[in-house]
């Protein structure tokens, strides 16, 4: 039986923790622009200096995702994206790079799969394991126990909105790191955002041993050394996935994307 890469995912953020610095982990969904492209642009951002990258199973209702990103999924699911294709952009980019490469993905795509076909597949693709947004702690059970078996993990996102109960069940259930979602809404301004976050990160930390990272709308380097000052990883999707979307060409749209992989990987390094 193959096993998963949590090993390494957990390796990886001890390593840039040895090295007094956050991690980076990027986010790309798996078919954009095109299947063979979406690989070529997670090995980008990883050669762009990425520790860690989220592919992205796209979905027709994804209540997680702001407007660029639904645009990509939309591009990809037009395009015939099947989990197959995910599972050949996990294998193929974490074959090319030895980096750790996790899916995120809604519960119901992997529900319809399979659990312990989806995981088994993941693991065999050398995946790291997944992030499940919308999949309550109280039903992941079965979810957790293929999780295990195959060598994945399970990571859960928690809000500013998580009561301190609430959170300890979640970082007790997870594995791999927590993913600590400010969300960027309309309301508060960049400064208290920042504060919410770093907030949500000391009281998650109070429960768990476990990495913290946290995905905030984080698109440039600033705001990424911001971050990386009180959490141990910087998760940065929408402004990746927008520079593939504005490039005139895929080669272009490569270089952009590596480029903004090497700027906030210096932004992570808090020098």
């Amino acid at each position: 039986m193959s096993t998963g890469n949590i090993q390494l995912l957990s390796d990886t953020l001890a390593k840039a923790k040895s090295e007094d610095r956050a991690a980076l982990v990027a986010y790309l969904p798996a078919g954009f622009p095109t299947v063979d492209g979406g690989i070529e642009a997670v090995k980008a951002v990883i050669a762009g200096g990425a520790d860690v990258v989220e592919v992205g199973l796209p979905h027709s209702d994804p209540v997680l995702d702001g407007a660029v990103i639904q645009t990509a999924d939309d591009i990809a699911l037009r395009g015939g994206v099947k989990i197959a294709d995910v599972l050949r952009t996990v294998r193929e980019a974490h074959a090319a790079t030895g980096a750790p490469v996790l899916v995120m993905t809604y519960w119901n795509p992997i529900d319809r799969y399979g659990v312990e076909r989806f995981a088994t597949e993941l693991a065999a693709a050398g995946g790291a394991g997944c992030i499940l947004p919308d999949l309550p702690v109280q039903e992941s059970a079965p979810w957790r126990e293929q999780a295990d078996k195959h060598g994945l993990a399970t990571v859960f996102v928690v809000a500013p909105s998580s009561k301190d109960e609430r959170l300890a069940t979640i970082t007790a259930a997870g594995s791999g790191f927590v993913y600590a979602a400010s969300l960027m809404g309309v309301t508060g301004t960049r400064e208290s955002v920042g504060n919410e976050a770093q907030e949500l990160v000391r009281r998650t930390r109070a429960t768990t041993e476990i990495p913290v990272c946290v995905g905030l709308g984080v698109s440039n380097a600033v705001q990424a050394k911001e971050v990386a000052g009180f959490a141990d990883g910087v998760i940065v999707g929408s402004a990746f996935v927008k520079l593939l979307l504005d490039a005139p060409d895929l080669p272009a749209g490569l270089a952009a994307v590596r480029a903004l992989a090497g700027e906030l990987a210096e932004g992570v390094r808090r020098s």
